[in-house]
């Protein structure tokens, strides 16, 4: 699993240790637990002497989930690996609800009032509140790791896609463009855009090959809306007939291909949106960052044989990318739930009022999202449970635990052991 953060007396961040070398700083009491998610200790005795390796933080940012690594340059350990999943949709979905809610009440409250002055300017750099959570829960999570880790570099993946290089394969200037990394930028879209299957039979799992909708022989291009993907048997089947002409017993599939090729993957374009305003926070640290595309992330991860997932997107983003060790590597696995509603007006599905919340959110010193640890001690539910506490402001408290959920715990037998932050975390 990951290793552990440590403080030292002045809240100085040294180099993480292994859990069992943390466990018996805690046991002899020489440390005791600063912070739970990520898991840090701080000792009870100044340590000026220790020597202290510098850690190169990794971002893989994404529309749904962002990878995130801590790795050291020279031995190439990496000593700590999250992935973030991101509330975006949740917030379209709220605004929308706000929105419709907002609209029904001035049509029957305000119908013909005039309209006021112009107050609905945009800033420089605006963007859509559920783009703008993506920026600033990396933001959060970039603050909390510089003041538990020792890091002296940043490496984030800038462009998912490059479109340049796709438009035009022999454009000079970068050095990762030319040789064994060609191709891999048209590849890694086509991945994304076709859900990494065939696009005529659907079989997944399978070696792919780049296929041309229209083929080349009858007049069809190398643009980017002209390629799909296909199995070997699929691509041998079709040839260099014409889609419509392969497909005519098949023209709901027809439709789909042909109207998927002309969509833009939506993931790609928020992650295009953001990444130069993420860009921006990571150069506000004041140390070197490093940029690198999609491509040369999946050319390092295929150099090194390690598997597809959002934390090793991470580890391998950059030139600086060393030979990895991942041993026992265990990623936390961090959800963005947000801070409640302010929204004092429930709707049912259809979008029409039906409740009305209350304001009041902490109940007996605890709040909705809080984990705690309840240890009871009488009556039907005796034992001890640990998870996330749903409060009522009857006292009579739900836990939500691994093995599942617990109702009617009273708050009298719950101690929290990490505050609601926003987040909920798991591994």
């Amino acid at each position: 699993m990951c290793k552990v953060f440590v403080l030292d007396t002045e809240k100085r961040p040294l180099n993480p240790v292994h859990p069992a070398q943390a466990r018996q700083l805690l046991r002899n009491g020489k440390a005791a637990i600063f912070r739970n998610f990520p898991f840090t200790i701080i000792l009870k005795e100044a340590r000026l002497d220790a020597p202290i390796q510098s850690l190169r933080l990794k971002i893989d940012p994404g529309a749904k989930y962002t990878g995130m690594a801590l790795v050291n340059d020279s031995t190439g350990e990496v000593v700590f690996a999250a992935e973030l999943k991101h509330r975006g949709f949740a917030i379209r979905d709220a605004l929308t609800s706000r929105r419709q809610l907002r609209r029904s009440r001035r049509n029957r409250k305000t119908r013909y009032r005039q309209p006021r002055f112009d107050n609905r300017k945009r800033p420089d750099g605006w963007l859509a509140p559920s783009l703008q959570s993506r920026v600033d829960n990396i933001k959060t999570w970039v603050k909390r790791l510089f003041k538990v880790a020792p890091i002296e570099a940043i490496s984030q993946e800038l462009v998912r896609f490059d479109m340049q290089l796709m438009r035009h394969p022999d454009i000079q200037g970068k050095e990762y463009q030319q040789g064994t990394l060609a191709g891999y930028e048209t590849r890694e879209f086509l991945l994304e855009k076709w859900n990494r299957q065939c696009a005529y039979c659907g079989i997944k799992d399978v070696p792919l090959q780049i296929e041309h909708i229209h083929p080349r022989a009858k007049g069809g291009t190398n643009s980017i809306t002209n390629l799909t993907l296909s199995c070997e048997k699929c691509n041998k089947k079709k040839g260099t007939k014409d889609i419509k002409e392969f497909l005519k017993k098949d023209q709901s599939r027809l439709e789909r291909i042909l109207k998927q090729s002309k969509r833009p993957a939506s993931d790609a374009a928020a992650v295009n949106t953001t990444r130069f305003a993420l860009l921006d926070v990571l150069k506000t640290t004041g140390l070197p960052v490093e940029t690198g595309s999609g491509g040369l992330t999946k050319f390092n991860r295929n150099q090194q044989g390690l598997p597809k997932t959002h934390w090793l997107d991470a580890v391998c983003v950059g030139s600086s990318t060393p030979i990895l060790n991942i041993k026992c590597v265990k990623p936390l696995m961090i959800t963005a739930n947000g801070h409640g509603t302010r929204q004092m007006c429930g709707t049912d599905k259809f979008g029409f009022p039906s409740r009305h919340r209350t304001n009041k959110q902490i109940h007996f010193g605890f709040q909705t999202g809080d984990i705690i640890k309840a240890v009871v001690t009488s009556g039907k539910k005796v034992g001890e449970y640990v998870g996330r506490v749903l409060c009522r402001a009857t006292g009579s408290f739900d836990i939500a635990t691994k093995t599942g959920r617990i109702s009617g715990i009273s708050y009298k037998y719950c101690s929290a052991t990490h505050k609601k932050d926003g987040y909920s975390y798991g591994f």
